[in-house]
């Protein structure tokens, strides 16, 4: 795998640290933000290769996020995967019919994270 740029927005600090543990020891470099308007403004900045993205965030969740991320021509190329513990299929669906390139479930496992997102991305 290239070292690639992630962005990973969660409001749980423990998730952040977890998923960039796993993602560093990918070789890949790791950007995070606490919330949707935080993830939002790096996404603009840094303009990261793919952002991993938590559903169920205060103030703002995720399928908002995602619709201000794709109403941004700055960003709107970078593509999404949602992190989140809804699974029921209804779920699913609705999160695919968003324009997300793939989702992880929680609790999920920090060594294969990097695969799981080169898998959805076809990296």
């Amino acid at each position: 795998m290239t070292a690639k740029r992630i962005l990973l927005v969660d409001d749980e600090a423990s998730i952040l640290s977890v998923a960039r543990i796993g993602l560093k020891r990918a070789g890949w470099s790791v950007l995070t933000a606490n919330s949707g308007k935080e993830g939002i403004a790096k996404a603009v900045a840094e303009q990261p290769d793919a952002i991993v993205l938590d559903v169920m965030m205060p103030e703002m969740d995720g399928l908002e996020t995602l619709k201000q991320l794709q109403d941004n021509s700055q960003v709107q190329q970078i593509p999404v995967i949602f992190l989140t513990a809804k699974v029921q299929q209804s779920d699913r669906r609705r999160f695919y019919a968003s324009g997300i390139k793939g989702f992880i479930t929680k609790p999920f496992d920090p060594t294969t994270l990097a695969s799981q997102i080169s898998g959805f991305l076809n990296w």
